[in-house]
């Protein structure tokens, strides 16, 4: 039976593939963005994974989430998910956490996981700066997503330094909190510089120190998981540009 990672390894080389075989990725939000960059993660042939969340499924998430199915409305994210990634890849050192992250329980649970690389996908901006502080202090390779709701068009969407962010309001705001605590640069931004529609923005009544939220359409999302998952891979292979 041909190995469900041959294609993978052709394109980019043995060496690699171990590479990625040895790399623990941690993954914080599994919303439209962490779902799909926890499923392009699994199937880059990443070894080991911890993902996080302390939701369940709602309808209103069909429109964007992977996890998302009339079959999995009021399931825990992480259960879902878990299946998915198994299904994927049975031999995938998988842990998982129902839970929503408190900032104050943040740097422990980084210590106690000692992951590679924290993808951040949360969507509240407190537990959000309180990751990338603890994953900063720590010395952890923190990629962090940035809002992908109000905006609709996927080849806008970049990677950068958190410094060298354009025109993306939360991004400012991790900026300027990140500053606060002695963070200028040295984590990795996914954002659109798209101007955000504010017609589509609700408030919400503050439950996870979430106070508003973006209407979204279902492709970018996953455009922001894919390129999260392309991160970890350049990161592994300097050689990809």
């Amino acid at each position: 039976m041909t190995h469900w990672l041959e294609r993978t390894e052709l394109l980019l080389s043995p060496m690699v593939m171990e590479k990625l075989n040895r790399t623990h990725v941690l993954i914080v939000g599994l919303g439209g963005v962490g779902s799909f960059a926890a499923e392009f993660i699994g199937r880059l042939g990443v070894g080991k994974m911890t993902i996080i969340d302390g939701d369940v499924v709602d309808p209103t998430n069909k429109n964007r989430q992977l996890v998302a199915l009339d079959s999995t409305v009021d399931k825990p994210k992480v259960d879902v998910l878990k299946e998915r990634l198994l299904d994927i890849n049975p031999h995938l050192d998988l842990r998982i956490k129902n839970q929503f992250i408190e900032p104050d329980q943040t740097e422990k649970l980084l210590q106690e996981a000692k992951p590679d690389y924290v993808i951040d996908c949360i969507d509240s901006v407190t537990p959000k700066i309180y990751l990338l502080y603890a994953a900063r202090k720590l010395k952890i390779k923190a990629i962090s997503c940035m809002g992908a709701g109000g905006v609709v068009n996927p080849l806008q969407v970049t990677a950068s330094d958190i410094s060298k962010t354009k025109n993306c309001k939360l991004a400012r705001q991790i900026r300027k909190r990140l500053k606060k605590k002695g963070i200028n640069k040295g984590i990795r931004a996914i954002y659109s510089p798209e101007d955000a529609r504010k017609s589509s923005l609700k408030m919400t009544d503050n439950t996870n120190y979430k106070k508003s939220f973006y209407g979204t359409v279902s492709f970018m999302p996953a455009q922001f998981g894919l390129i999260a998952a392309y991160e970890v891979l350049r990161h592994i292979d300097p050689s990809i540009k």
